[in-house]
Protein backbone atom coordinates (compact mmCIF):
# COMPACT_ATOMS: atom_id res chain seq x y z
CA UNK A 1 0.00 0.00 0.00
CA UNK A 2 1.38 3.42 -0.96
CA UNK A 3 2.18 6.02 1.69
CA UNK A 4 -0.40 8.35 0.13
CA UNK A 5 -3.19 5.78 0.29
CA UNK A 6 -2.21 4.88 3.86
CA UNK A 7 -2.45 8.57 4.93
CA UNK A 8 -5.97 8.83 3.48
CA UNK A 9 -7.09 5.60 5.20
CA UNK A 10 -5.65 6.87 8.48
CA UNK A 11 -7.34 10.27 8.17
CA UNK A 12 -10.72 8.66 7.51
CA UNK A 13 -10.29 6.18 10.36
CA UNK A 14 -9.10 8.82 12.85
CA UNK A 15 -12.20 10.86 12.01
CA UNK A 16 -14.31 7.88 13.06
CA UNK A 17 -15.53 7.21 9.53
CA UNK A 18 -15.94 3.66 8.28
CA UNK A 19 -15.45 4.45 4.61
CA UNK A 20 -14.37 1.91 2.03
CA UNK A 21 -11.64 2.94 -0.37
CA UNK A 22 -12.23 1.45 -3.79
CA UNK A 23 -9.39 0.38 -6.07
CA UNK A 24 -10.68 1.02 -9.56
CA UNK A 25 -8.19 -0.99 -11.58
CA UNK A 26 -8.35 1.84 -14.09
CA UNK A 27 -6.97 5.34 -13.95
CA UNK A 28 -9.36 7.86 -12.50
CA UNK A 29 -7.21 10.90 -13.23
CA UNK A 30 -10.18 12.77 -14.71
CA UNK A 31 -13.60 13.33 -13.21
CA UNK A 32 -15.27 11.65 -16.18
CA UNK A 33 -13.06 8.56 -15.85
CA UNK A 34 -13.90 8.30 -12.15
CA UNK A 35 -17.64 8.77 -12.78
CA UNK A 36 -17.60 6.09 -15.49
CA UNK A 37 -15.85 3.61 -13.19
CA UNK A 38 -18.25 4.00 -10.23
CA UNK A 39 -21.39 4.70 -12.28
CA UNK A 40 -22.28 8.14 -10.96
CA UNK A 41 -22.84 11.59 -12.43
CA UNK A 42 -19.65 13.48 -13.27
CA UNK A 43 -20.71 16.25 -10.86
CA UNK A 44 -20.61 13.71 -7.98
CA UNK A 45 -16.85 13.58 -8.38
CA UNK A 46 -15.13 16.01 -6.00
CA UNK A 47 -12.16 17.27 -7.99
CA UNK A 48 -9.21 18.53 -5.94
CA UNK A 49 -7.84 21.65 -7.60
CA UNK A 50 -4.76 23.17 -5.96
CA UNK A 51 -3.69 26.80 -6.30
CA UNK A 52 -0.71 28.55 -4.77
CA UNK A 53 -1.49 31.65 -2.76
CA UNK A 54 0.52 34.79 -3.40
CA UNK A 55 0.70 35.45 0.35
CA UNK A 56 3.14 32.92 1.77
CA UNK A 57 3.11 30.58 -1.24
CA UNK A 58 0.96 27.96 0.46
CA UNK A 59 -1.23 25.47 -1.38
CA UNK A 60 -4.98 26.13 -1.22
CA UNK A 61 -7.50 23.39 -2.04
CA UNK A 62 -10.66 23.97 -4.06
CA UNK A 63 -12.97 20.93 -4.14
CA UNK A 64 -15.28 21.30 -7.09
CA UNK A 65 -17.98 19.23 -8.74
CA UNK A 66 -16.56 17.20 -11.63
CA UNK A 67 -18.29 19.14 -14.39
CA UNK A 68 -17.45 22.57 -12.99
CA UNK A 69 -14.36 24.70 -13.51
CA UNK A 70 -12.76 27.04 -11.04
CA UNK A 71 -13.02 30.75 -11.80
CA UNK A 72 -9.62 32.19 -10.88
CA UNK A 73 -11.03 35.65 -10.02
CA UNK A 74 -13.76 34.14 -7.79
CA UNK A 75 -11.29 31.73 -6.17
CA UNK A 76 -8.85 34.56 -5.45
CA UNK A 77 -11.68 36.60 -3.97
CA UNK A 78 -12.77 33.84 -1.57
CA UNK A 79 -9.15 33.05 -0.65
CA UNK A 80 -8.49 36.73 0.03
CA UNK A 81 -5.32 36.75 -2.05
CA UNK A 82 -3.98 36.35 -5.56
CA UNK A 83 -3.62 32.79 -6.79
CA UNK A 84 -1.52 30.93 -9.31
CA UNK A 85 -2.01 27.36 -10.51
CA UNK A 86 0.24 25.21 -8.32
CA UNK A 87 2.90 23.14 -10.02
CA UNK A 88 3.44 19.43 -9.42
CA UNK A 89 6.42 19.99 -7.10
CA UNK A 90 4.48 22.33 -4.78
CA UNK A 91 1.48 20.00 -4.75
CA UNK A 92 3.65 17.01 -3.88
CA UNK A 93 5.65 18.91 -1.24
CA UNK A 94 2.67 20.43 0.59
CA UNK A 95 0.01 17.75 0.18
CA UNK A 96 2.07 14.59 -0.30
CA UNK A 97 0.00 13.64 -3.33
CA UNK A 98 0.71 13.53 -7.05
CA UNK A 99 -1.55 15.28 -9.54
CA UNK A 100 -4.41 12.94 -10.45
CA UNK A 101 -4.62 11.47 -6.96
CA UNK A 102 -4.90 14.51 -4.67
CA UNK A 103 -7.24 13.60 -1.85
CA UNK A 104 -9.24 16.13 0.14
CA UNK A 105 -7.83 14.51 3.32
CA UNK A 106 -4.53 13.11 4.56
CA UNK A 107 -2.31 16.02 3.53
CA UNK A 108 1.23 16.32 4.86
CA UNK A 109 0.39 19.71 6.35
CA UNK A 110 -2.85 21.58 7.08
CA UNK A 111 -4.43 23.13 4.00
CA UNK A 112 -7.07 25.81 3.59
CA UNK A 113 -10.05 24.32 1.73
CA UNK A 114 -13.04 25.65 -0.15
CA UNK A 115 -15.94 23.49 -1.33
CA UNK A 116 -18.19 23.98 -4.36
CA UNK A 117 -21.82 24.30 -3.15
CA UNK A 118 -22.93 22.06 -6.04
CA UNK A 119 -21.33 19.08 -4.25
CA UNK A 120 -23.80 19.55 -1.39
CA UNK A 121 -26.75 18.80 -3.69
CA UNK A 122 -25.87 15.09 -3.80
CA UNK A 123 -26.47 12.36 -1.23
CA UNK A 124 -22.89 11.15 -1.71
CA UNK A 125 -19.85 12.25 -3.67
CA UNK A 126 -16.61 10.51 -4.64
CA UNK A 127 -13.08 11.79 -4.05
CA UNK A 128 -9.54 10.68 -4.80
CA UNK A 129 -7.92 8.54 -2.12
CA UNK A 130 -4.30 9.48 -2.70
CA UNK A 131 -3.59 7.65 -5.96
CA UNK A 132 -5.00 7.85 -9.49
CA UNK A 133 -6.55 4.38 -8.98
CA UNK A 134 -8.24 4.77 -5.59
CA UNK A 135 -11.40 6.69 -4.69
CA UNK A 136 -13.87 6.79 -1.83
CA UNK A 137 -17.53 7.72 -1.38
CA UNK A 138 -18.49 10.23 1.32
CA UNK A 139 -21.46 12.43 2.17
CA UNK A 140 -21.04 16.15 1.55
CA UNK A 141 -21.57 16.85 5.27
CA UNK A 142 -18.79 14.41 6.17
CA UNK A 143 -16.52 15.97 3.54
CA UNK A 144 -17.14 19.47 4.90
CA UNK A 145 -16.52 18.37 8.48
CA UNK A 146 -13.42 16.37 7.61
CA UNK A 147 -11.75 19.09 5.55
CA UNK A 148 -12.93 22.06 7.58
CA UNK A 149 -13.74 23.51 4.18
CA UNK A 150 -15.79 26.62 3.55
CA UNK A 151 -18.73 26.09 1.19
CA UNK A 152 -18.67 29.04 -1.19
CA UNK A 153 -19.13 29.68 -4.92
CA UNK A 154 -15.87 29.89 -6.85
CA UNK A 155 -16.86 28.29 -10.17
CA UNK A 156 -17.64 29.65 -13.63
Amino acid sequence: MSKSLKRVKTALSEAGLDIEIVETGDSTRTAQQAADVVGCEVDQIAKSIIFQGHTGGKAILFLTAGGNTVSLPKAADVAGQGLDKADAALIRAQTGFAIGGVSPVGHLSPIQSFIDPHLTTFETVWAAAGTPRHIFRITPDQLIALTGGTVVDFTN
